[in-house]
């Protein structure tokens, strides 16, 4: 009797595996006639993973590795994932702080007395949430990150006041990098690589400027121009694969705890950006993680639905500005909703 009770249950495992295999097989069908009709439309040029139950379901390569448009991009290539590069430098000073060498609410004059009287007012949180009032870059005189700091020794007076308005710029980003720096007494991309991508066995991802030039999608415009390459240190070129690793770590509070993360997704005001671009908790409790961004001719963004488990990476390097419509058509088609993909 025993015995057949054991057989029993492994029937019904086996139907419950080969529903399940069934399922995730018809979801991927369904990506896979959206994806390719995004691509024959002119829509998407590049690489797409999407996972259901902690399984990659669907990963696919669309188009090509630069304008000559003579080589098809695989798995195996990484692209410039844009602004979502920002949050590597924000988890980097959650480390920090986990490891007591900074405050949050320290002020930026602690670590750099020579810059103007205004860094006496901005702490470490506003460069994370983009209320330090600092002013935008000067990209006409940039060419190196040394010169973006020497451009900030030059401000004589902030924007705003720190703390009481938005502004999304990338003097925020910058001093971050270089409060890592002036810490640890090491370069940004080596901190990172160390603490970020070795531990996890995140070998595809490689920090700007690009050294090893293998695998590499170059962005490029619809007329058939290559994207120059990015000469300031910080941003990521990353496969969908590695990114999806990360993110996998970083949801379940292995490199920076529960109450780190909660700390990076706070945010100035309801419409604003936090250093993890948007999230949505419950009970402290991380639930959703979206974030986008471009950097030339690249887009990028990930989606983690982490209620309904399920993650979304899709990477461009042939910017169509149509990956926020394609994200949607492939969450409708992973919540058995209607898709609908506007045409071109």
């Amino acid at each position: 009797m025993t015995h057949k009770k054991g057989l029993f249950s492994i029937f019904i495992l086996l139907i419950f595996f080969t529903n399940l295999v069934s399922a995730q097989t018809n979801l991927a069908n369904k990506i896979d006639s959206l994806m390719r009709e995004s691509n024959e439309n002119g829509m998407f040029n590049g690489n797409v993973l999407v996972s259901k139950n902690n399984a990659i379901i669907y990963n696919a390569s669309f188009g090509y590795t630069d304008a000559s448009k003579t080589t098809k991009l695989t798995n195996d290539f990484k692209f410039n994932i844009g602004s979502i590069a920002k949050e590597f430098s924000a988890i980097a000073l959650l480390q920090l702080q986990e490891k007591g060498k900074l405050k949050l609410n320290d002020n930026i004059s602690k670590f750099f007395p020579e810059l103007p009287k205004w860094a006496n007012d901005v702490t470490v949180k506003n460069l994370l949430q983009y209320t330090s009032g600092i002013p935008d870059i000067n990209w006409k005189k940039i060419k190196s990150n040394k010169d973006i700091f020497e451009d900030l020794k030059l401000i004589d007076t902030l924007d705003f006041k720190p703390g009481t308005q938005y502004d999304y710029n990338n003097n925020n980003f910058f001093l971050r990098l270089s409060i890592i720096e002036k810490i640890t007494g090491e370069n940004y991309k080596d901190y990172v690589d160390k603490y970020l991508f070795e531990p996890y066995s995140i070998s595809s991802a490689e920090i700007t400027p690009i050294a090893k030039d293998k695998n590499i999608a170059k962005g490029f415009s619809n007329k058939l121009v290559d994207d120059k390459p990015d000469f300031l240190v910080g941003g990521v070129f990353i496969t969908t694969t590695d990114l999806l690793k990360f993110l996998n770590q970083l949801h379940s509070y292995t490199i920076i705890s529960q109450k780190s993360l909660y700390e990076l997704s706070q945010h100035f005001q309801e419409d604003s950006q936090s250093a993890l671009g948007e999230t949505k908790w419950s009970n402290k409790k991380l639930i959703e993680h979206r974030h986008d961004g471009r950097g030339g001719n690249y887009e990028a963004i990930i989606i983690s639905d982490l209620e309904n488990n399920f993650d979304i990476i899709l990477l461009g390097n042939n910017y169509q500005g149509r990956i926020f419509e394609i994200s949607d058509a492939i969450i409708a088609i992973l919540k058995n909703q209607t898709d609908t993909l506007p045409q071109q």
